[in-house]
């Protein structure tokens, strides 16, 4: 039995997305995050996880989500963050069923003054569920973990119950992920921030699961958002495996990871350090630097090998009354991006077991 005799292919939402964690948990694989900022990265996710037969899943980030609505937009209010998330789900809404695999879409990083992105968000969740029955996104994550662990879990219960209504998924952070990210600078911060506890984990499992089980956590284990040289970050997956014993232990459960963990900062693992953490219970991978690059790799090859034919409009190597028009059409040059960016997504996939799963 494969992935799509268990839920439909296009976007999944509550009970099957709730499958979908489940099925990869027990089967021993994670799925991607790919963050997107336009309809050309959309595009990239979805035909590269196609082509490998797995699901993916479309992120936003609160940055990301404002470019795709339009740099030219103001955004004092979040007003274009909202617009270009809503705008984005929408899309991935009506292309993700004819690329026949399971999609979830998904906003990244909110933080206690992203919240008004957040509600704004939260509303057309409610306001598309009261039209079809689930919400317009799969999934939001929100990171208070600048916040005490107090606070955080309180605010995250308030949504928490709130989303349970419409049968949205909610990712939490406990911990801090370091480094720099779309704006969230978290670069200084002491390196014991890194690593979450298992008593906070048993917390946050705890309260959750009195209210839903659509819920998973965002736990530090020494995670830091973008590429370093190697031996810069000291990464410990292993810790996850400890807190699933703990969680186990409490719950006197037989299945061993029932926590559904999330690693952040993906870009740049080991794939050892990948197979540890899947192993231990992470059913998500945030990949964002990696596609960034990736992306902009395939434009700079382009150039590179087409250069004499992008000089002028008339006249290349060929003749100096030859056109350039089919070297500069954005269809061409946008399309060696999203096929660079296509292989390194793939490689995620692979990398997280996520191959030949439908």
């Amino acid at each position: 039995m494969g992935l799509l005799d268990i839920v439909p292919a296009g976007v999944v939402t509550g009970k099957n997305l709730l499958k979908l964690f489940k099925y990869a948990s027990e089967n021993g694989f994670a799925i991607p995050a790919i963050n997107c900022t336009s309809t050309s990265t959309v595009n990239a996710a979805l035909e590269a996880a196609r082509d490998i037969k797995s699901p993916i899943i479309i992120q936003f980030s609160q940055g990301g989500s404002a470019y795709f609505a339009g740099k030219g937009l103001a955004n004092k209010n979040q007003e274009a963050s909202i617009l270009g998330a809503i705008a984005g789900a929408q899309y991935i809404r009506t292309v993700a069923a004819a690329y026949g695999i399971p999609v979830v879409i998904h906003s990244d990083h909110c933080a206690k003054k992203l919240l008004p992105w957040f509600d704004g968000m939260l509303a057309a969740d409610e306001q598309y569920y009261a039209a079809h029955g689930e919400p317009l996104f799969s999934s939001h994550m929100l990171d208070l973990s600048e916040e005490t662990k107090e606070d955080n879990i309180e605010i995250c219960l308030k949504y928490l119950k709130r989303m349970a209504a419409i049968d949205c998924w909610l990712e939490m952070e406990i911990g801090i992920t370091g480094g720099e990210e779309d704006g969230v600078d978290n670069s200084g911060v002491d390196n014991a921030s890194l690593y979450t506890q298992p008593e906070d984990i048993w917390d946050i499992q705890r309260s959750f699961s009195e209210i839903t089980p659509l819920f998973s956590i965002a736990a530090g284990f020494g995670n830091v958002h973008g590429v370093y040289a190697p031996g810069n970050v000291k990464l410990h997956p292993e810790l996850l495996g400890k807190h699933q014993a703990y969680v186990v232990d409490q719950l006197k459960c037989e299945y061993q990871k029932p926590v559904f963990f999330v690693f952040h900062g993906g870009s740049g693992s080991t794939e050892e350090e990948i197979a540890i953490a899947v192993s231990n219970g992470v059913i998500k991978m945030n990949v964002d630097t990696d596609t960034q690059w990736a992306y902009w790799e395939g434009l700079k090859n382009y150039y590179e090998s087409k250069k004499g034919y992008l000089q002028t409009q008339v006249g290349n190597p060929d003749g100096e009354n030859k056109p350039n028009k089919k070297y500069y059409d954005p269809r061409v040059f946008i399309r060696s991006s999203e096929m660079s960016m296509l292989k390194r997504v793939q490689q995620a996939c692979k990398d997280l077991g996520n191959v030949n799963v439908l």
